[in-house]
């Protein structure tokens, strides 16, 4: 087994990996990536990009639908679903290409095989070495001065209920659907239940959202959430809060399956074609090899400290898989964080709280900051202003007047707290919110900043000179 030595091995090359790989690179770290399926993960081939390149499908498919509202006569559309899988994975396998460019254009050694962590060893007196296996017995030993873990999450299964990849259905499962069921039922309304109800109803789906607590978004601001859920009804999207679905229940059928639902002290049973579960993801810690070292896990999450070190102090961990928010953007900016610790530089922590979060159904949903229940639980004395888009120039030009900006300001200092968008694009918005949290900007500042007409981020300026009452265009 060849020995071989790095300043720092990431055992996952997900974008938490690799973006780390990189920033090491960029320190003058010598740096490896070890990674057993895809560079790019879970984000580029089973999640973020895959799955939105289906939601541009529907929105498109919906646009068409509506053409005649526009002025332009088109025949009904008919959707080909082989021809929207296999754009979606030319957009994956374009962004593989250029995650490989960028190994190669750092001197990043990629590694083909499943990495294990171990103890103290004849490779390194302390735990870190990284066993790669290729399978079929064939190994070899990296001795690393830091290892990162990477490794990310995986869906979770309803208990009782494990996925088949037919009738019940992992997110991963569906991004490799190859005919459009008649009918689904969603379980679980976080944002991937959300967009998947979105992009499966757009397509002609007869959707059905079932949800264990009292409302979709659960996480998002109670105006945004009300909001999410009048429009999922407006497209008969049904949607069953505070309910849930019996596992012991289930039935497959030849067609799909049945299951029990219970809402309250009602129960009712439901048929589908079939089942997407989208109750969350399980960090993937299982053959890491961390038996072997001081490495804490506690419900299912590796334990680190704010610079992101385990209990061993050469070895970190980042994204999915220590938990808290599971976004792509998130890793990267965890993995940046730790290999300039490793690099001997002390970075600003990062703030939670100032992470923008994004749903990317129709319409689409973003925030960033505390939402107003959140802010008043904190102690702070609120103050609010909301621009409707239905008052937007641009949005009526689009034909997606739905939806609102809302912004949540301190009521002592003025400082903005939080600020949360529903709406067309509005994902592509939020980052201006973003920057105004970073300044600890004023509603007054930010409605202040000349917003060009006729756009849709006027809403945004509009929104905030309405937690003073001094929106102009507000009702």
């Amino acid at each position: 087994m060849p020995e071989t030595t790095y300043d720092v091995v990431v055992i996952g090359g997900g974008t938490g990996g690799y973006v780390a790989a990189i920033r090491a690179a960029q320190l003058g770290m010598k740096a490896a990536v070890v990674e057993r399926d895809k560079l790019g993960g879970t984000c580029l081939h089973r999640g973020c990009i895959p799955s939105k390149a289906l939601l541009r499908t529907a929105e498109v498919f919906a646009t068409a639908r509506a053409a005649g509202e526009f002025g332009v006569r088109v025949e009904e559309p008919k959707l080909d679903l082989a021809q929207a899988m296999a754009r979606k994975q030319k957009v994956v396998d374009q962004l593989h290409q250029g995650v490989q460019f960028l190994m190669k254009k750092h001197q990043i050694d990629v590694y083909q095989g499943t990495g294990r962590v171990m103890g103290p060893s004849i490779f390194s007196p302390q735990a870190g070495a990284v066993m790669v296996d290729y399978g079929a017995g064939e190994t070899q030993i990296l001795s690393p001065r830091f290892t990162l873990l990477a490794t990310g999450s995986r869906p979770k299964p309803l208990p009782g209920l494990p996925f088949d990849g037919k009738r019940v259905l992992s997110s991963d499962d569906a991004l490799e659907l190859e005919h459009l069921p008649a009918s689904a039922l969603i379980v679980g309304a976080g944002a991937i239940g959300v967009e998947w109800a979105s992009l499966l109803s757009d397509l002609g789906v007869d959707v059905t959202l079932v949800e264990f607590l009292p409302t979709v978004l659960p996480q998002e601001d109670a105006d945004v959430s009300a909001e999410v859920l009048r429009l999922l009804k407006k497209r008969r999207v049904r949607v069953l809060t505070a309910a849930r679905v019996l596992p012991e229940t289930y039935e497959a059928t030849d067609d799909g399956l049945r299951i029990v639902v219970e809402q309250a002290d009602r129960q009712e049973p439901l048929a589908a074609a079939c089942m997407l579960v989208a109750v969350g993801r399980a960090p993937v810690v299982d053959d890491l090899g961390l038996e072997a070292t001081e490495i804490q896990v506690e419900r299912g999450t590796v334990q680190v400290d704010a610079d992101y070190r385990t209990a061993e102090s050469n070895i970190f961990a980042i994204g999915d898989v220590i938990g808290g928010l599971q976004l792509a953007h998130v890793a990267a900016h965890e993995g940046i964080h730790a290999v300039e610790v490793m690099a001997g530089r002390r970075p600003a922590p990062i703030d939670y709280a100032r992470i923008p979060r994004c749903t990317y159904a129709r319409p689409e949903v973003a925030s960033v900051g505390l939402t107003e229940a959140a802010a008043v639980e904190q102690g702070y004395r609120v103050k609010t202003g909301k621009f409707n888009f239905r008052a937007n120039g641009k949005a009526l030009v689009y034909g997606e007047p739905d939806g609102f900006v809302k912004v949540v300001a301190d009521a002592d200092s003025d400082d903005v707290l939080g600020v949360h968008l529903v709406g067309p694009h509005v994902t592509n918005l939020v980052s201006e919110a973003g920057l105004a949290l970073v300044l600890n900007a004023t509603p007054w500042e930010i409605g202040g900043a000349i917003h060009p007409h006729p756009t849709l981020s006027e809403a945004i300026g509009e929104a905030a000179l309405a937690v003073d009452g001094l929106a102009i265009h507000g009702a």
